[in-house]
C-alpha cells in the first residue's frame, strides 16, 4: 500500500469509496432494533414486572419445563454467571423454583411454579408480529434469517469458517 493509500477498513460498504454511516451498520440496525423492541415490549413487561431476560427465561420455562440451569442459559444465550442472578430474582418472586438434582449435585435445575404458569395467561396478550408493521410471513422470514444470522456470527466467532450463503461482502 502506498502512503497516499487509505486502509480500507473491514466494515466498509463494498458499494462507496466513502466512509461508511452508522446507518450503513447491520449490526447497528439490529442493535436499535432491539432497543425498539424493548420499547415495545415495556408496558406488558412492567405490568408483569419482569425485565426481558427475566421474561425469556420465563418463555423458555413455558416451552420446556425443568431445565437444566446450563440448557437454559444455552437457550438463551447467557453464561451462568449472567443468568443466575435472573434466577434467583424469578424465584424470590415466587415464579421458579431452583433445585440441586438428585442424579449430579453439581445440576441445578429450574422449574416454573404455579405462578410462573399463570403469567403465560397475562404475557400471551401481546402480539408484536401485528406491532411490526409486517404481515406475518414476512415477520417469519424476517425471525428466520436473523437466526441465520445470528448461527452464522457464533460460527465464525468459534473460528468455523463453514458459513452458510456467504457472498458479497456487505458494510458488516
Amino acid at each position: 500500500m502506498s502512503r497516499t493509500e487509505k486502509p480500507t477498513v473491514p466494515s466498509e460498504p463494498a458499494t462507496t469509496q466513502a466512509a461508511p454511516r452508522l446507518s450503513d451498520f447491520l449490526c447497528f440496525a439490529i442493535y436499535s432494533a432491539n432497543l425498539a423492541y424493548g420499547r415495545a415490549y415495556r408496558v406488558i413487561l412492567e405490568e408483569l414486572g419482569l425485565t426481558y431476560p427475566q421474561y425469556i427465561a420465563i418463555v423458555s420455562l413455558w416451552e420446556d419445563d425443568n431445565q437444566t440451569v446450563s440448557g437454559l442459559g444455552e437457550k438463551m444465550f447467557l453464561e451462568s454467571n449472567t443468568l443466575t442472578p435472573i434466577l434467583k430474582k424469578l424465584e424470590a418472586m415466587g415464579y421458579v423454583r431452583r433445585q440441586r438434582d438428585s442424579g449430579d449435585e453439581r445440576v441445578v435445575r429450574v422449574s416454573l411454579t404455579d405462578a410462573g404458569r399463570r403469567l403465560r395467561e397475562k404475557g400471551l396478550t401481546m402480539n408484536l408480529v401485528e406491532a411490526s408493521g409486517l404481515k406475518p410471513d414476512e415477520f417469519t422470514k424476517m425471525q428466520k434469517g436473523v437466526v441465520t444470522l445470528r448461527d452464522n456470527l457464533l460460527r465464525h466467532a468459534r473460528g468455523d469458517d463453514q458459513v452458510r450463503g456467504a457472498g458479497a461482502p456487505m458494510p458488516d
